[in-house]
């Protein structure tokens, strides 16, 4: 493990676990102090202790993505800890089966005030720091649903993710030219706890329909996050990256 006190600082939401908490725990051990923000503060809570039981590398912050008031007290933890996070990974997300028929008004803003608000928000909130600092790095974690309609985590999953495709451009033009890179990653089927709860026969069934022949692992996809933060992601920005075992090719 590389960590010093002087990595940068990397605030990742969704962190309690499946990709969330792969990518923190990849950035931590890349030498980054990572804030890990979930609504299950308890996750966070294990997996920061896991990751740094001193507490000095390794920061648990229980928030709601979707409560604004609840964002800005957990950005004032981050500055109180260390300061104002030069990397943010916008990787909270909810799902929701169901037919486009039957999705209710209310479920539809829900998922859509975690999905795509929650990454407007908390953008605005850790940008201008970066954009002073002259460097900062933003990744969103959005789907293969985003980039072809897919409806199984949910229609308003699909349309959430296919927005946060187009707000990564929005910040990328705005804050180029101050030394702040903004990445999507769009992955399709993951191998996460989630996932196996389907049980081995779905997992089977849906890896077969993958050029690849199996699901992407966690892992895979924090290490393309750790590239993009990284200083030669320097050149990226407004872009997004196809991580799904060439399920989707362009």
């Amino acid at each position: 493990m590389t960590t010093t006190a002087d990595g940068r600082v990397a605030l990742v939401t969704g962190a309690g676990g499946g990709i969330g908490a792969a990518i923190a725990a990849r950035l931590h051990e890349q030498g980054h102090r990572v804030a890990l923000l979930d609504l299950d503060g308890d996750a966070v809570t294990d997996l920061s202790g896991a990751l740094d039981p001193h507490g000095r590398t390794a920061l648990a912050v229980r928030a709601d993505v979707t409560d604004p008031h609840a964002l800005g007290a957990a950005l004032r933890a981050v500055r109180t800890t260390w300061h104002a996070p030069d990397i943010l990974v916008n990787n909270a997300a909810r799902t929701a089966a169901g037919s486009v028929w039957d999705v209710t008004v209310e479920e539809w803003d829900a998922v859509m005030a975690t999905n795509l608000r929650s990454v407007l928000a908390l953008t605005r909130l850790c940008a201008p720091a970066m954009r002073e600092r002259g460097w900062g790095r933003v990744v969103n974690l959005a789907s293969l649903a985003g980039q072809q309609g897919g409806t199984l985590a949910g229609p308003h999953y699909a349309a959430a993710k296919a927005g946060v495709l187009v707000l990564t451009k929005v910040f990328a033009r705005e804050l180029a030219a101050h030394g702040v890179t903004v990445n999507a990653l769009a992955p399709a089927a993951v191998h996460t706890a989630a996932v196996a709860r389907l049980g081995a026969s779905a997992v089977a069934a849906a890896a077969r329909t993958i050029p690849v022949g199996r699901m992407g692992r966690p892992s895979e996809v924090a290490a393309l996050v750790a590239y993009l933060v990284s200083e030669d992601g320097g050149y990226v920005t407004g872009a997004t990256f196809d991580i799904n075992g060439g399920a989707h090719m362009r």
